[in-house]
């Protein structure tokens, strides 16, 4: 562990909704590296905020409880406030379901403890022999989720972003509106883009996919949609904010061009070949060219704008220019 551990406080934020029979075990194996535990019972059926303050006599766990239930994202969000009241320095996320190994914690803080990063994420991805066991469908859907979370976030060299193995440095948290991450799936997503909105490096920290008897409450089939909706939502405004609010570059006017060549070419393109159609006179070389030239020029300003944007990932964490020398 890096020697300023004790310089800091550490606290683990447990949502809890339907994993009463594991949920004893997840506690047990957190070790001495945290202070605090926060377990949130999300108006869990099985009340497992009751069965934990029975049954857990572990001095560092503080059980909480949301009037309603809130989802994952609100679950977490409540910790992190009571946590924050509390003077912790950084949050590990971990699930009540058995799924995370808390053994891990020490990795996924260490990067913060040494300020290289303000936020790490698991990544089950990082070895292919370990995903066997994952469902087909949720490995293809973390696929298509993780491809369209780099564009909406600007984090492109990460992967697998509903993974809810997470820690944050409460410098960073302090730096986004958590009255408005949502509360429900798409949560890690979403703290996603607003990190990148503040400016927060992170990365990922490789673990393995582990699947038991554990029932999981994520449905790949019933999310998708709402995770697109979500992703482009966040797509067009992390662009509005980077690149046409808080400054003006190359790539700015490279996504306006390609974005105007574009629309023009398809649009004079389609316009073209229905007149075509319609008269019987097929289009002379000339207005192929208009048409084509255009969404040439388009393609190559928009790839030239996405390498832009790849390479304008935070860079310099903000635990480290922001917090306090101790």
């Amino acid at each position: 562990m890096n020697t300023l551990d004790k310089e800091f406080k550490v606290a683990v934020v447990i949502p809890c909704y339907k994993v009463k029979e594991h949920i004893l075990s997840v506690i047990e194996r957190i070790g001495p590296e945290v202070d605090a535990i926060y377990a949130v019972d999300d108006k869990c059926p099985q009340n497992s905020g009751d069965y934990i303050t029975e049954h857990c006599h572990d001095p560092r766990v503080k059980v909480l409880f949301n009037a309603e239930n809130q989802g994952v994202g609100g679950a977490v969000l409540h910790g992190y406030r009571i946590g924050l009241e509390d003077g912790m320095d950084i949050f590990v996320k971990v699930d009540g379901d058995g799924q995370m190994d808390p053994c891990l914690v020490k990795y996924f803080i260490n990067p913060i403890l040494n300020k290289d990063v303000d936020y790490t994420k698991g990544n089950r991805f990082h070895d292919i022999d370990t995903l066997k066991p994952m469902p087909k469908i949720r490995l293809f859907g973390n696929a298509v989720l993780s491809f369209m979370t780099k564009f909406s976030s600007g984090y492109y060299n990460l992967f697998d972003p509903t993974n809810g193995y997470t820690a944050i440095s409460a410098v960073v948290l302090k730096k986004i509106p958590l009255e408005k991450i949502s509360k429900r799936y798409f949560f890690e997503s979403d703290i996603l883009f607003r990190l990148n909105i503040a400016g927060a490096k992170i990365c990922d920290i490789p673990m393995d996919a582990v699947y038991g008897d554990e029932e999981s409450n994520l449905n790949i089939k019933k999310i998708m949609l709402p995770f697109l909706k979500g992703n482009v939502k966040n797509l067009f405004k992390r662009i509005f904010y980077n690149y046409f609010l808080r400054g003006f570059s190359i790539a700015s006017l490279e996504l306006i061009l390609g974005t105007l060549l574009s629309l023009f070419g398809v649009i004079y393109g389609i316009s073209s070949w229905s007149e075509s159609i319609s008269t019987g006179y097929p289009a002379t070389s000339g207005t192929v060219m208009l048409s084509a030239l255009p969404i040439i020029l388009g393609v190559q300003f928009l790839l030239s704008f996405i390498q832009a944007d790849i390479e304008n990932q935070p860079a310099i964490s903000l635990t480290r220019l922001l917090s306090n020398h101790r």
